[in-house]
């Protein structure tokens, strides 16, 4: 019996649920596609139907982890009206998402090792670095930083945030890290203020 194209979307959004739990918990390496299969009540080839292998299944979950993150750093950055807040909300909303702890292991440590170098970077460059970069823009063409590169700018400070999640991530005191971490941040743009 075929399925409708909502039931076949349940299936995959129910699968990717799991998945994304399993992966979580469990890291890639630990984790076996008929152990999320029998949870999600699918066989190894009904899963293999919807994603290549576990590696595209991981993708899949990396990429909704992104797509969250994202979503989250938009939301709050546009808490505020004034480009510098907005700037220093998405970092903290990007520094707190990433290092919660359903988010950072496929975040940061699986999803480099699991899809390499040029794929993650693809991927952050998709979701977590446009919008650095459209915001760094914007506030280069307000005549409020100066740089003689937006593309450098947003690459030392996507690449800056990424390592400081994962020192935040290794410490009990996550909330008094990132304090610390959007304190060194703010000095940082700070030298970039046009003034």
């Amino acid at each position: 019996m075929r399925k409708t194209k909502e039931e076949t979307y349940q299936t995959i959004k129910q699968l990717l649920e799991i998945a994304r739990q399993h992966f979580t918990e469990k890291g890639y390496a630990n984790v076996a596609i008929d152990e999320i299969g029998k949870e999600a009540e699918l066989t190894r080839g009904a899963i293999y139907h919807h994603f290549k292998n576990k590696e595209g299944l991981f993708l899949s979950v990396f990429e909704q982890v992104q797509k969250d993150i994202a979503n989250h750093v938009e939301k709050e950055a546009m808490k505020s009206e004034d480009m510098w807040e907005q700037l220093l909300n998405g970092c903290r909303a990007f520094l707190t998402a990433a290092s919660e702890s359903h988010n950072h292991r496929i975040l940061l440590i699986d999803g480099p090792a699991v899809l390499g170098w040029n794929t993650f970077r693809r991927m952050d460059q998709k979701y977590s670095m446009t919008s650095l970069k459209e915001q760094l823009q914007l506030m280069h063409n307000h005549g409020l930083i100066s740089t003689s590169s937006i593309d450098s700018l947003t690459f030392c400070l996507s690449g800056a945030m990424n390592e400081a999640v994962l020192w935040i991530t290794e410490s009990p005191n996550r909330r008094q890290l990132i304090n610390e971490v959007m304190e060194t941040m703010e000095s940082l743009l700070a030298g970039f203020e046009n003034k």
